[in-house]
């Protein structure tokens, strides 16, 4: 088991990785506040990117909500992301050892893609991970 800044650290790696195997050249910020983890360049065009450690459910899905939490004295907190702060999610998925990415514009406050066959079979609506391999 990873403790969840070793998690988050993990997959940063992964989707530096990825995204350098896709041709990109890789800027961490300096801050650990950025709305960000990374920054990937390739052919004149810099793409903001908030990476996520997301584990395959029981039903066979990551599903992933787009808001930031954060710990303190006065418990735990939650907000909406500001999706104009961000261009991509990468989604780094344990099980699968893969990354996957999407615009966070194009969906409203989660997304699920589906890893697995659903139990009673539904296509339609359905977002098969394997779509999101790459960087769009």
């Amino acid at each position: 088991m990873h403790h969840t800044k070793e998690k988050g650290d993990l997959g940063v790696l992964k989707a530096q990785l990825d995204l350098f195997e896709q041709g990109f050249v890789i800027l961490n910020p300096v801050t650990e506040h950025a709305p960000f983890d990374l920054v990937a360049y390739r052919n004149g065009e810099f793409k903001k990117i908030q990476v996520k450690y997301k584990s395959v459910d029981k039903t066979g899905a990551i599903t992933v909500h787009f808001r930031s939490s954060w710990a303190d004295k006065n418990g735990i907190h939650m907000r909406q992301i500001d999706k104009d702060e961000i261009d991509l999610y990468c989604i780094y998925c344990p099980d699968t050892d893969e990354c996957y990415y999407l615009h966070p514009k194009d969906y409203n406050r989660s997304v699920t893609l589906r890893v697995e066959t659903s139990r009673n079979n539904q296509l339609m609506n359905v977002k098969l991970a394997s779509d999101y391999r790459r960087v769009p």
